[in-house]
């Protein structure tokens, strides 16, 4: 059910907060850009999403619309100033194209299309979310919470096992909005950092002392630094295209240098066994949508040392990420 998606798209999480108080639902009625037929299907709707404890009403009175609403801890978490807003993370599974795509995945399995998503839409994923601004927008936003989320399991260990010891640089290749390399240049501040994206994703972002954007493509070349970081970036490519992402890679690094890869290892237990359940497989049929997998140790070292490496080190983090040290 698209219950809390709805209330994501309408925009009443952020009315209701910014009402500032238990907003009636005539006032709430009132502000959101519904048709008039549709008025009376707002309490319906409403109704549903308090019993499930994503709003808490008041004055529940015959007079449904003198019911007051206001936001549970659920919902605050869609406000888009929260500090760990979660409103992109409802957003972007339930987007239209990329929704949609799951449709067509039995139609999928008897083509040869590259990925769910181009079978629904012809186009790439990545080819799509250069020329939709909004679905760009949601798209990074969406990475933005999930690094937030993850970066402080993923500073904690790279703090304990030294991965940054004796380097000066780092390039953060698929690194989004840079809200990883943030924390990064924050906790390290030795190192010199560079998030490298898509011209269309890094435009007008300002970097600061040890931080800056630069445009490009990363199947071209990829900036020199004595780190190459790639976190959740080889997941979305094939094998043949992770290849060649890696070989980038290994040109932009000295001899004494090493690529860090943050990504799910099917199989390899966390420190936290309690965090694998189900979740690396879930991630690995969305990653059908790219045309891309979660890879084993196995199929890792397969492709490490396919792409010239010589050397590789796992070390698994407390959630569902690993640290994966390459040495050339």
């Amino acid at each position: 059910m698209k219950g809390p998606d709805t209330a994501v798209e309408l925009n009443i999480p952020e009315i209701i907060h910014n009402y500032g108080q238990p907003m009636p639902l005539s006032q709430l009625i009132a502000s959101l850009p519904i048709h008039p037929s549709k008025t009376s299907f707002i309490y319906r709707l409403m109704r549903i999403l308090t019993h499930n404890g994503f709003f808490q009403h008041h004055n529940a009175i015959e007079n449904e619309q003198e019911v007051k609403y206001e936001l549970t801890y659920s919902s605050r978490l869609l406000i888009k100033d929260h500090p760990i807003s979660m409103k992109s993370l409802s957003e972007f599974p339930f987007f239209p194209r990329f929704f949609k795509s799951w449709w067509e995945i039995s139609t999928w399995f008897t083509n040869e299309d590259p990925s769910l998503f181009h079978s629904k839409n012809n186009m790439s994923f990545w080819d799509y979310v250069s020329h939709d601004p909004k679905f760009n927008h949601i798209f990074n936003d969406c990475m933005k919470t999930i690094s937030l989320f993850t970066s402080s399991e993923v500073i904690e260990k790279c703090m304990s096992i030294k991965v940054f010891k004796g380097l000066e640089s780092l390039v953060d290749v698929g690194g989004g909005t840079g809200t990883m390399a943030k924390v990064i240049a924050k906790s390290f501040p030795q190192l010199k950092c560079i998030v490298f994206d898509l011209p269309h994703v890094v435009a007008n972002l300002q970097g600061t002392k040890n931080f800056e954007y630069v445009s490009g493509d990363m199947f071209e070349a990829i900036p020199s630094a004595d780190c190459i970081m790639l976190k959740n970036v080889l997941h979305d490519w094939s094998e043949e295209e992770s290849i060649k992402i890696l070989d980038k890679c290994k040109q932009a690094i000295p001899s004494h240098g090493k690529v860090v890869i943050i990504e799910i290892v099917m199989e390899h237990k966390p420190e936290d066994e309690t965090a694998i359940g189900g979740e690396q497989y879930l991630f690995d049929m969305i990653m059908m949508t790219f045309a891309g997998k979660e890879r084993s140790e196995k199929e890792w070292a397969n492709l490490i040392l396919s792409a010239g490496f010589n050397n590789y080190k796992i070390t698994p983090t407390s959630g569902l990420l690993s640290i994966i040290e390459v040495y050339p």
